[in-house]
């Protein structure tokens, strides 16, 4: 019988001082292709992060036969040769940063001119530690075609978009040629042509002889998947062979009532007549074009869709009008009835908007609660500040709006993913403002919670005068309340 290229056998996983997992029991073969599913807060990262040697084991046994056997083969002479140097990992955040010497990244140095200066390059952050073997079946040729990357390859890192980032970091998984690949929602934030070509890519992972184990919906279980692995608060409940596979519908929260939103955000006549305005607006980052004479306006009130591939330009939008990007100025763009580079703050256009996207995460400093992540909205920083009693009070209603009042107290890190976004979602819309910049904000929900999110957001428009710019790979996550759509085409094909 083969070896198996994991087994642990009634083992205890820590983190710090919790445990997240008490008696696990799992087997995983060579081709044995895991999708993990189960609702947020499951264990299905840790599992990832357990099977990749990042958390500790305690108890039982933990044992690596087939990757240890693997690790030995490939480097006979090497007597540290270590099964890690055959998983890859591609977890949720990005773990990119400056070149040495380099000051620590911020949310808004993607922006900037100079962060050619102090971020690697796609290239050297591929080309980074020791290239792939002789006659390895992923080389970086074939990584940089079959991710098409060929493009991005002299861009900073921080200026890649959401799903360009997510195909930069399988790549750079790809690279070490690895037999066992763990990835962590790898669909989120990829758009629809991404998507659609992800089952033909893992096929190809698989022919390597390489087996993949994923966390991810229901609804996107790839068809290499040989078995599902169902988890619920720390457990493995159901370990099936993928055909056999039934997927129950959780039950979502309940809403929020009409008169606690009210509540929050009581109904004021517009303070304004145009909330943006973007006339012949272009952009660019050396040779690279991404915005090219657009043309835009939205109204108070008014629910849009921004739409278009990965790279289209869509997070550039947003950083232009939430006062992020430095090539607002000197464009023709009126935020709030006033024309840009007139004498207004950034500031000022940060008080009347909320702001939601996945890059959000990646910035706030330390170990933040929920809670005060949340009540850092009234600020606009992304560090925990200084809220007042009022504020916390508010911060604390909105918690509870949308059901998140017991992880108050708890670090967002350390919070499942699906909380994470939702306090990002409450930390925009802390200050009531006369519009919400949503990018990508039911990333990382659940099945149970992506139409609660929908079903919260259908509520607050009903009951607010708020404009709304959207975005989303996903057509069925737009709520209803959106009622335009600007779609951008990739970079070149103009506007």
């Amino acid at each position: 019988m083969p070896l198996p290229l994991v087994s642990f056998e009634h083992v205890t996983v820590r983190h710090l001082d919790r445990i997240l997992f008490q008696h696990l029991s799992l087997r995983l073969d060579a081709g044995q292709h895991l999708a993990l599913v189960g609702p947020s807060g499951a264990g299905k990262s840790a599992l990832l992060a357990a099977l990749a040697g990042q958390l500790l084991l305690t108890g039982g046994a933990a044992t690596h036969p087939g990757l240890e056997a693997a690790a030995r083969q490939r480097g006979p002479a090497d007597p540290l040769a270590s099964w890690r140097q055959v998983v890859s990992l591609v977890g949720l955040r990005a773990p990119f940063k400056a070149r040495p010497g380099g000051s620590d990244l911020y949310y808004q140095q993607r922006y900037e001119a100079t962060a050619a200066e102090e971020v690697p390059t796609v290239r050297e952050y591929l080309t980074a530690g020791s290239p792939p073997a002789s006659g390895a079946a992923w080389t970086y040729a074939r990584v940089v075609a079959r991710l098409r990357l060929e493009h991005l390859q002299e861009q900073p890192l921080i200026q890649l978009s959401n799903g360009e980032t997510k195909r930069l970091r399988l790549a750079k998984a790809l690279l070490r040629n690895p037999l066992l690949l763990l990835l962590d929602n790898p669909l989120a934030g990829l758009d629809v042509a991404s998507r659609a070509d992800f089952d033909a890519l893992l096929a190809e992972v698989a022919a390597t002889g390489c087996t993949v184990v994923l966390a991810t919906s229901p609804a996107e279980i790839p068809a290499i998947a040989t078995h599902v692995a169902v988890l619920k608060e720390g457990k493995i409940t159901q370990l099936v062979p993928a055909a056999e596979h039934v997927h129950a519908t959780a039950p979502t929260p309940p809403l929020p009532d009409e008169a606690a939103l009210r509540a929050l955000w009581p109904a004021a006549p517009p303070e304004f007549t145009t909330l943006v305005k973007l006339e012949n607006v272009t952009v660019r980052y050396g040779e690279r074009l991404i915005l090219d004479n657009l043309n835009w306006e939205t109204k108070p009130g008014e629910r849009w869709a921004l739409l278009g591939p990965n790279g289209a330009g869509k997070s550039t939008v947003l950083s232009l009008l939430n006062g992020d990007n430095p090539q607002a100025y000197g464009q023709r763009i009126t935020l709030f009835d006033r024309r840009r580079g007139t004498g207004e703050s950034i500031w000022d256009i940060k008080r009347r908007i909320g702001y939601v996207s996945p890059e959000l995460l990646q910035y706030f400093p330390g170990q933040p609660t929920c809670l005060q992540v949340v009540a850092s909205g009234f600020a606009d920083t992304l560090g925990p500040g200084r809220p007042t009693p009022t504020q916390l009070a508010n911060a604390r209603q909105w918690l509870a709006v949308l059901h998140l009042a017991e992880h108050a107290a708890r670090p967002l890190r350390q919070a499942p993913a699906s909380v994470q976004r939702l306090c990002l979602v409450a930390r925009a819309l802390v200050k009531n403002p006369p519009l919400l910049l949503l990018d990508e904000p039911g990333q990382g929900l659940d099945a149970a919670q992506q139409p609660y999110f929908r079903a919260v957001l259908e509520a607050i428009c009903a009951v607010s005068p708020v404009a709304l710019i959207y975005v989303s790979h996903y057509a069925a996550d737009i709520p209803r309340s959106v009622t335009q759509v600007l779609e951008l085409r990739a970079p070149g094909a103009g506007q």
